[in-house]
C-alpha cells in the first residue's frame, strides 16, 4: 500500500540520498515520493511462501531472489518501486547493495490500494526494463496468478492460473539462466 509523502519534487539523486536516511520505505515515481504503508499477513505469507520456493529453486544457477525491501530501479533516473518479491539472473545485480536495475521475474501481490497501479502504470513501467521476461500478479482473495510472459516477437501474453487450474502452475514455466 502506498501514500504520497509531500508534493514537493526531488531529483532520483535527491531520492535515493533522502530515503537512505528515512525509517520506512517510499517509492519514487516522476518526481514524487510515496511512503509504503504495512500490508496484511496473508499478502506476507504469499510473498515468504513464494521467496523460499524461487530461492530453493534456483540455488546454484546464478540468480538472486529478493522480496519487499529490496528497491527496483526501472532505470537510473527511477522510478523506483518495492516489488513483493523479484528475481534477477543478471551479473551485473550480483553484488548489488542499494537497487536491483535488471530483474527477469517481478511478482506483486495484489492489494486492494494497489491493484490499480499494479496492473496499469507500474506494469507500463516495469515493461521497459529490457531484461524482464515475466511479471506475475497473485490475488490471494480471488486465488487467481495472472502471468505475463514476453514471447518471442516482443508481445505480452497473459496466463490466468485459479482454483481450476490448481496444481497446473510451475510458475509461469519461467526459464532463468546463469
Amino acid at each position: 500500500m502506498v501514500a504520497q509523502l509531500k508534493s514537493q519534487l526531488m531529483t532520483p539523486q535527491e531520492y535515493l540520498e533522502w530515503e537512505e536516511k528515512q525509517p520506512i520505505k517510499y517509492e519514487y515515481i516522476n518526481g514524487q515520493v510515496f511512503a509504503m504503508t504495512g500490508g496484511t499477513i496473508p499478502h506476507n505469507d504469499i510473498a515468504v511462501n513464494l521467496t523460499t520456493i524461487l530461492k530453493n529453486h534456483l540455488r546454484g544457477k546464478g540468480c538472486k531472489v529478493s522480496m519487499a525491501d529490496a528497491k527496483l530501479g526501472v532505470s537510473e533516473d527511477g522510478p523506483f518501486y518495492y516489488p513483493d518479491v523479484m528475481v534477477t539472473c543478471d551479473e551485473q545485480d550480483r553484488r548489488a547493495t542499494k537497487v536491483i536495475y535488471h530483474p527477469c521475474l517481478i511478482v506483486e501481490v495484489l492489494s486492494p490500494g494497489t491493484e490499480g497501479s499494479d496492473r496499469g502504470k507500474k506494469f507500463q513501467n516495469y515493461r521497459r526494463i529490457s531484461t524482464l521476461k515475466e511479471y506475475v500478479l497473485i490475488d490471494a482473495k480471488k486465488m487467481m496468478v495472472e502471468c505475463f510472459r514476453l514471447n518471442q516477437n516482443g508481445i505480452w501474453e497473459l496466463y490466468n492460473y485459479g482454483e481450476k487450474t490448481r496444481g497446473k502452475f510451475n510458475f509461469c514455466r519461467a526459464k532463468f539462466s546463469d
